[in-house]
Order: C-alpha cells, then structure tokens, then sequence
C-alpha cells in the first residue's frame, strides 16, 4: 500500500490529518504550530503551488522542495500560516495571473509524486482526498477539491470539482464526458466561517463525496478510462474583476492524500 499522509495513515476511512486524526465523519485536528511555515503542519513535500502572480499566463510555482519544512515556503499575500490558529491559508483574489485555460486565479496545491515528478494516477486502485478546512470569505464561488485530468487524452477539466457558494452551499461538479461540461450536485450548506470536512474518494468507475459524514456515490463514465488524474486543494476563485481585494479566503486544518 502506497501512502501519503500528514505524519501517518491507518485505513482508508480513518487517516492522520493536520496533526490530529480526521476521520470520514468528523475531523479533530489538534493544535497547529502557528510559529512555523505551513510545510511544517502539513506534507507538503507531495504538493506543488500555484499563485495568482508571475507572467501572463504563467503563474508562479513552488516546488515541493521549496514547500516542504517548518521553514518551508510561506507568501504573506496568498499562502501563509495563520498566526491565531496555524491553519494553512490560501488567497486568490479576482485579480491575478491565470493558466491560460482559465480566467479565474487561484492559490492552490497540485499533488505531486514524492520524487517531485506530476502525480499521474489511473482509475484502478483507491485513491482519497480527505480535508478540514473553512472558508473565511469568498465573492461568489470557490472551488476547494479537485480530481483533475492528467495524461492519456487533450481535455483538461476537472473529473470533478467541489465548490464553496457564498451562501454556504457545498456543490460538486461532476464532468459528464472529457468533451462535455458539468453536472452539479448539492450537497449541503455550510455557514461561512464554519469548519467542514471533505472526502473525495475515487475507486476505478466509481467515485463518492462525504461532507461533515454525509456520503453521496457517483459513478463515472467509461469516457474517462483513457484518462489519468491527480488531486488539488486550496483556493480557487470562480469569479474575476479588476479587483484585488475581493476574492476567496480558505483555510485548513487538515490535507490528506492516500493510495491503495
């Protein structure tokens, strides 16, 4: 079993998260260090970063060599440790550099390999995404959890991807063919400013979202077994303006990514 957690993992349903035990019900992250960068909560050392600065259409990128560690890469603008509580905090404001697939910015981790390769994972096997995390402030919509395409065909979009309204309502989008657009699904709301878990689990053509313990299953259309995917997590703004003071806050308590 191949693994990667914060400190350790147990079963797929139960995993070290943050440096507390987050679990598919509940999470009970204990107390962060807010004196250090966030690599020394969290593995970064499986993540890359990417920030709503740099060149048009070249979004600035931080290694997991650079993230990794208590004295790790922080960002006082867009990726820092919360000195109150030691969350893991992401910024994307509505006005930042983007990929040049998108128009929305973001401040949000890519998973990588441990030897700093892509993550490129197939549908076989079990693959989870586990998070605690809350949202301090978002325009409109954000999206917090990604299964992204990789490899093995020409689209990019996400399989699926977990939004954050600013009313509280938790949605997944789910892609309906690599060619086509999203499905979405509500899943429960969540007040701004209160703590939620997430677990997005992907099992071959099977794929299942649990918010706060509540679970929903979904299945996921053979037009994707040619495809490869990866995870990402953070902050990533769905809305765009001129503005860089309007945008979505997202703060975590817990990141967890295991294979099997």
């Amino acid at each position: 079993m191949k693994k990667r957690t914060l400190l350790a993992a147990a079963l797929s349903t139960v995993v070290v998260g943050g440096l507390g035990l987050l679990g598919v019900t509940t999470a009970h992250a204990a107390a962060l260090n807010p004196a250090v960068a966030p690599g020394g909560n969290f593995n970064l050392s499986v993540w890359s970063l990417q920030l709503p600065i740099g060149s048009p259409g070249s979004p600035e990128t931080i290694s997991p060599a650079r993230l990794k560690g208590a004295n790790g890469y922080s960002n006082p603008a867009y990726f820092w440790t919360d000195k109150n509580d030691g969350s893991m905090t992401f910024w994307a404001p509505e006005k930042g550099v983007t990929t040049p697939n998108s128009k929305y910015a973001r401040s949000e981790l890519r998973e990588m390999n441990a030897n700093g390769s892509a993550a490129d994972w197939s549908l076989a096997g079990n693959h989870t995404l586990s998070a605690d995390l809350r949202i301090v402030s978002v325009t409109k919509n954000v999206a917090v959890g990604q299964v992204k395409l990789g490899t093995g065909g020409t689209s990019t979009k996400p399989l699926l991807e977990l939004y954050y309204r600013a009313n509280g309502d938790i949605y997944l989008g789910q892609q309906r063919s690599p060619t086509d657009g999203q499905t979405l699904h509500k899943l429960g709301n969540v007040p701004l400013g209160q703590r939620w878990t997430y677990v997005i689990n992907v099992s071959g053509n099977k794929a299942s979202l649990t918010v706060n313990g509540s679970k929903t299953n979904y299945t996921i259309p053979s037009s994707f077994n040619p495809y490869k995917q990866y995870f990402k997590a953070g902050s990533y703004n769905q809305s765009s303006s001129e503005s860089t003071t309007n945008g979505a806050k997202v703060k975590f308590y817990a990141l967890t990514v295991t294979h099997n």
